[in-house]
């Protein structure tokens, strides 16, 4: 997951607070991840959610095997989880 700092001045940050006074969201961050979501559908980045979906997806497999690989996450054998919650 990326951070980005990001300054609002002048109109984009009087739009950004009316939006939380208001309680059209609750904080700053969800009103800009709403905003990212109405831009992508806005300029059709991605064809349909099934598409959006599939991309988080194999992103999410990649991050794994990725940690996988580096040593950050095990992974157990079906016999391990087995033992381990007492199944037989």
């Amino acid at each position: 997951m990326g951070e980005t700092l990001v300054r609002f001045e002048g109109a984009q940050e009087l739009i950004m607070d009316k939006l939380v006074e208001t309680g059209v969201y609750k904080t700053r961050s969800e009103a800009i991840r709403a905003g990212i979501i109405g831009l992508g559908k806005e300029y059709e980045v991605f064809k349909s959610i099934q598409d959006l979906e599939d991309e988080l997806a194999v992103r999410k497999m990649q991050k794994i095997s990725d940690e996988i690989k580096q040593g950050k996450r095990r992974v157990f054998s079906k016999k391990e989880v087995m033992k381990k919650y007492g199944f037989k």
